[in-house]
């Protein structure tokens, strides 16, 4: 079913982003039109579903522009000459370096309205694409002064459509939050990984989930990122001097330090405590449900068997028990017959659930 506000659009650039929004609009009745500087991505992106890899035939109601963030002033000068759309936004993760470049090429802000959902993958390209890309995530709508009414209804159906939750923030604001919870960690976690490229083979053998966690985003398409870290890069650099300080003091601390001859009182040993304490209170603020209160929820583990049907018979278990899970982890070590699922459930369902899966018949809890 088409919205009144949107029936038409065109992606400009079919990557992984542009195609999961062209999916999402065409899986809701919008016509989609597909472009890309590599010809094949577009017709890739259509060949999945997304849309049609051509040119719109006349204006269309919005242009989403899904290419760098160091392009997208010059994509949307372009596409505003030769009046590709009624509205125009952009998906790019950097927005003050852009908006300075959309006041040097005298593009029309009244039909721009900056835009940025958090999601992705670790994959690129039209085929890592998702229709569901952006379920319950965050979309962040960074509006100029000039932006109008028109633009926004229908930049906002945009976000409504592909099942986002906007969030309005200024330039500088987006900036320094992206810098400190996509940028700065992805950077973070290269650090680590590359830590292991030399690695001896009985080293990384002993990964377990944690370190898989810690360097998963690291697998992100080099290139790209150094574009988008490039874009950020002042904002990126005064949060790893921030993060450089706490390095330091935790160094200073391991030197001195030895378990043989240090007490729990010790100011080293209380140092690293305290870094410690600071990472789990960071932590809690993420790992729950948006307006549930911190800490109510609890992890109930199960350790599964390697074969076909063992996850959905699990799941039909949970189901069976009338308990929802907020989130759930798989870890299978490789070399094992079994995987450790781990679910995160209310406190209150914690019992009910462990108690119905060490039942006969059902799947042992740990």
């Amino acid at each position: 079913m088409r919205h009144t506000m949107l029936q038409s659009a065109v992606v400009i650039g079919a990557g992984l982003i542009g195609t999961s929004i062209a999916m999402s609009l065409s899986a809701r009745g919008v016509t989609v039109y597909l472009t890309d500087r590599e010809p094949m991505a577009a017709l890739t992106a259509a060949a999945l579903g997304a849309g049609r890899a051509e040119e719109p035939p006349g204006p269309v109601d919005l242009a989403i522009i899904a290419v760098p963030p160091r392009d997208v002033a010059a994509t949307l000068a372009e596409a505003q000459r030769l009046g590709m759309a009624r509205a125009y936004t952009d998906v790019a993760s950097v927005k003050t370096q852009t908006f300075n470049a959309l006041e040097k090429l005298s593009c029309d802000l009244r039909t721009y309205l900056g835009g940025h959902p958090m999601a992705g993958r670790e994959r690129s390209g039209p085929l890592a694409a998702r229709a569901d890309l952006f379920e319950g995530r965050v979309w962040a709508l960074v509006p100029t002064d000039e932006t109008s009414e028109e633009t926004w209804h229908t930049v906002r159906t945009l976000v409504d459509l592909c099942g986002a939750s906007p969030l309005v923030m200024a330039p500088r604001g987006h900036d320094r939050a992206v810098a400190l919870v996509s940028h700065t960690p992805h950077l973070v976690a290269s650090l680590m990984a590359a830590r292991l490229e030399h690695a001896t083979e009985s080293e990384v053998s002993m990964a377990g989930p944690g370190v898989r966690d810690a360097t998963r985003i690291a697998a992100g398409d080099p290139r790209l990122w150094g574009e988008i870290l490039a874009a950020n890069a002042h904002t990126v650099a005064d949060i790893l001097s921030e993060l450089a300080l706490d390095l330091n003091d935790v160094i200073d601390s391991l030197r001195e330090l030895t378990v043989m001859d240090k007490a729990e009182d010790d100011h080293d040993t209380k140092a690293l405590i305290g870094l410690l304490d600071r990472g789990c209170a960071g932590q809690a603020r993420l790992s729950h449900k948006r307006g549930a209160p911190l800490g109510s929820y609890v992890t109930v583990s199960v350790l599964v068997g390697d074969q076909p049907g063992e996850l959905a018979r699990l799941f039909t278990d949970v189901g069976a028990a009338g308990v929802n899970i907020e989130d759930v982890f798989i870890d299978h070590a490789p070399g094992q017959v079994t995987g450790l699922v781990e679910m995160l459930v209310t406190a209150e369902a914690a019992e009910k659930l462990t108690r119905r899966l060490r039942a006969p018949s059902t799947i042992m809890a740990r």
